[in-house]
């Protein structure tokens, strides 16, 4: 059955609806009220605030609420109105927020880390908090009765996590790059493998049950897509950052990853297209186009009595290759490079024009992002960060037209 869209004004980037602004310090996390016009933000502040839109067309805060070490992350659950508050000093507070969204009484206290609590998640099926920390720990504590159920600990700071509730399995990255697989069980866990690919600390994860797909942010400015559910070791690297990755976000329905990084960029990559894997990087001794020596390559430099030659790498084939073969440069979409990237004079000559044809999106948040959260069913995204700023974008014309009315007549 069809169903009229109400669109708002046709524009190819987000549109700022609102600026909300009274924090003193950074903006560590802000979620969207769903069928609400409402915002809750946790802040270095030290305040939990709900943010109620009034008729005057700003927001307002409806709870202010200050407890006593620093707020740095948050997991709402919004059918049961419990929000969970990461502080710094590793303490997680839960707390039920009153239906109309002016009240919010405290629950409980979980003493989940030694230090500053990173990222959590709450499950309302199995009834347990997961949280990760500073403290090289992932923790994961019951609900109902606040003990501890278990905890495992890594080589470094353990920064964000994400959990599917069905199997029981966590995703934990981490400051040295990697990405744990868990599978969780009261009083005990197992650890499934080790996801490697950064070359930078993990910043964000988002994990897809559906496709069972997760993607990752980091530090060295990339985006990863892990293909867990294919179980053949499939990824996708995606390159279209300048800064370090904070917030990723994938949209199951019209196919499409949002990012986010500390310098405001804010990417949309289209992953309803057929994308090529990024090749290995090959290992040699000697240019493998025009077989001169790399410089450390002490028995070729002798005999040919040449000097060696610093080591690059194509980005389109993998092979290693010196400067003067590869000295030409491109963007190449399918394997994920928005930005240009060295290339061998071989592989550029098959690059044809319409290779080059962008498959992400670029748009300036103009502002420092640290978080990010969107309702599809909106298309609206709220971000924050160190700035003290929390934004409200229009996202409609970006990620596709609002799924609510699409879907209001189901």
């Amino acid at each position: 059955m069809a169903a009229e869209i109400h669109s708002r004004p046709q524009t190819s980037r987000p549109v700022l609806l609102n600026k909300i602004e009274g924090h003193s310090d950074g903006v560590n996390a802000a979620v969207l009220i769903p069928k609400e016009d409402g915002v809750i933000t946790v802040s270095e502040d030290r305040t939990i605030r709900v943010w109620l839109k009034r008729d005057s067309g700003q927001f307002w805060p409806s709870i202010y609420h200050t407890v006593s070490s620093p707020c740095s992350c948050m997991s709402y659950h919004h059918d049961s109105r419990r929000i969970f508050i990461g502080q710094d000093n590793g303490a997680i507070v839960e707390f039920l927020i009153s239906e109309d969204f002016n009240k919010m009484n405290h629950v409980k206290t979980y003493p989940a880390h030694q230090n500053r609590v990173t990222d959590m998640v709450f499950s309302l099926e199995s009834e347990w908090v997961v949280s990760t920390g500073q403290d090289k720990s992932v923790s994961w504590m019951c609900t109902e009765s606040g003990s501890m159920l278990g905890r495992h600990y890594f080589s470094s700071w353990a920064s964000c996590l994400q959990y599917d509730q069905e199997t029981q399995h966590a995703f934990v990255g981490d400051y040295s790059g990697q990405i744990t697989l868990l599978k969780l069980e009261r009083q005990t866990y197992s650890i499934i493998t080790t996801l490697k690919g950064h070359e930078g600390s993990i910043g964000a994860l988002w994990w897809d049950p559906v496709q069972k797909l997760l993607f990752s942010g980091a530090s060295d400015h990339s985006v990863i897509m892990w293909d867990i559910g294919g179980r053949k070791g499939r990824t996708l690297l995606l390159q279209g950052h300048h800064e370090r990755v904070q917030a990723v976000r994938y949209l199951q329905l019209t196919r499409q990853l949002l990012t986010c990084s500390v310098d405001g960029g804010i990417t949309v990559w289209n992953m309803d297209t057929q994308r090529e894997e990024a090749p290995q990087w090959l290992d040699s001794d000697s240019c493998q186009k025009c077989e001169q020596p790399f410089f450390w390559n002490i028995k070729q430099m002798w005999d040919s009595r040449t000097i060696g030659l610093r080591q690059h790498h194509c980005r389109k084939c993998g092979q290693a290759v010196c400067a003067k073969c590869s000295s030409k440069r491109s963007t190449f979409p399918l394997m994920g490079f928005e930005f240009q990237v060295r290339v061998c004079d071989s592989c550029f000559d098959t690059i044809k024009e319409e290779d080059r044809t962008a498959l992400a999106t670029f748009h300036e948040g103009k502002h420092n992002i640290a978080h990010m959260d969107i309702d599809p069913s909106r298309g609206l995204m709220v971000t924050c960060g160190s700035d003290r700023i929390v934004k409200i974008w229009d996202m409609t014309q970006v990620v596709g037209c609002s799924l609510a009315t699409v879907f209001s007549a189901r």
